[in-house]
């Protein structure tokens, strides 16, 4: 009887390992990638292009299933709780493991492999997590972790002779020292970096997340809105108003790409300066996920100049209508300001800034205002989350 599994393959090197794993022992595996917005790829780069090309190494089909619908449902109140920042990754496991369940139950595949490593994940991947995860997900002994398996109870593949218990590992913490000889010796090169894929786990991007979903009130959450939360310094200037302001060039050209026509494009009209997008949408109200925690001090002045490629374009294909009166006069001042502090000008006494709707708006509508440009403590008032 021929063997198969299907394996969970992130396109790192742990995942790769553990298929590799099976692939001697003469098994024949399906590959399973998640499709997510909170993939950490370049955003040049389609999310699925290394398990892809990993897939393609390795020498076994690929199946991706998309994630993203599931994970923000997790995210609105996660039962096992978050991590150090917005990643509930025992919830997103659990879900992962239960779809991969139905993929087992379509392909007629016996058991499920996954690249885990004991005590490599803080919150994840202690071996009482793990036995919980294997018991929640109704796997119990199907769920096979080839790189840990010699530290961890015998699972039905092994006591049933699929595979040889012998030929697996018992590697063990965050050195990947081994999994970097073993990639040596099977001639592994394509695998991602180990500092991990997930946007959740970026304490940037989840201060922004926090605060959108934390806005959000009873709306569901919007891709565009998300794939936003990517880019850029933000800005909390009211409940239902937050300002976007572009790093680099290329940082500018996607906020452009993602605003919409209910969007304001702000920019400076006599030196350059970044692209601004301001955004009304959402209000006050619980979600069920942890305030935000700003730390002004912790952002005086600093500056990065690294920048980010542009991503596909995709229209989400909804409109939300702002809300009456939003933005006030007020904010539009602040995110005047706040451009103006980020420009060429930002040591002017006052500063031209450019103000019109977002890409497929009315055309000839710039009109021009003239402010001071923001002092840092004014922009640290109002920034989300740490320096980006």
């Amino acid at each position: 009887m021929k063997v198969k599994a299907v394996a969970l393959l992130s396109g790192g090197l742990d995942s790769s390992l553990a298929i590799r794993l099976m692939l001697d022992q003469g098994i024949e595996v399906e590959a399973v990638h998640f499709v997510s917005i909170f993939n950490a790829t370049a955003p040049e780069k389609p999310s699925l292009l290394r398990p892809l090309r990993v897939a393609r190494q390795l020498g076994v089909p690929l199946k991706p299933i998309r994630f993203t619908a599931v994970q923000l449902a997790i995210l609105r109140d996660p039962a096992h709780g978050f991590g150090s920042h917005m990643n509930p990754c025992i919830d997103c496991h659990m879900a992962m493991l239960r779809l991969a369940a139905e993929r087992l139950r379509e392909t007629g595949a016996q058991f499920i492999v996954t690249g885990e490593v004991l005590g490599q994940r803080p919150m994840s991947q202690r071996s009482f997590v793990l036995h919980q995860i294997a018991k929640e997900t109704g796997l119990g002994g199907l769920l096979l972790r080839p790189l840990s398996a010699k530290l961890l109870p015998p699972t039905i593949p092994e006591e049933r002779g699929w595979v040889d218990r012998d030929q697996l590992l018992d590697i063990h913490g965050r050195s990947r020292v081994r999994q970097f000889e073993l990639a040596r010796r099977y001639g592994i090169t394509e695998h991602g970096s180990p500092a991990g894929g997930c946007l959740l786990t970026d304490p940037g991007f989840s201060a922004r997340l926090r605060d959108y979903f934390e806005h959000l009130g009873g709306a569901e959450p919007d891709l565009n809105d998300i794939h936003l939360l990517k880019y850029g310094r933000h800005f909390r200037l009211g409940p239902a108003t937050r300002l976007v302001i572009g790093r680099v060039h290329r940082e500018n050209i996607t906020i452009y790409t993602f605003s919409r026509p209910t969007d304001l494009l702000l920019t400076t009209r006599d030196a350059p300066g970044p692209t601004a997008l301001l955004r009304c949408g959402g209000g006050p109200g619980g979600t069920g996920v942890p305030p935000v925690t700003h730390r002004p001090e912790a952002c005086a002045t600093k500056e990065r100049s690294g920048g980010t490629g542009v991503p596909p374009v995709g229209d989400t294909g909804q409109r939300p209508v702002p809300p009456a009166g939003c933005p006030t006069s007020e904010e539009l001042l602040t995110a005047a300001a706040l451009t103006a502090r980020y420009s060429k000008l930002r040591s002017a006494p006052s500063v031209a800034i450019g103000v019109r709707p977002g890409r497929k708006g009315p055309e000839g509508q710039t009109r021009i205002i003239e402010v001071a440009p923001a002092h840092d403590s004014a922009a640290d008032a109002v920034r989300i989350g740490p320096c980006p």
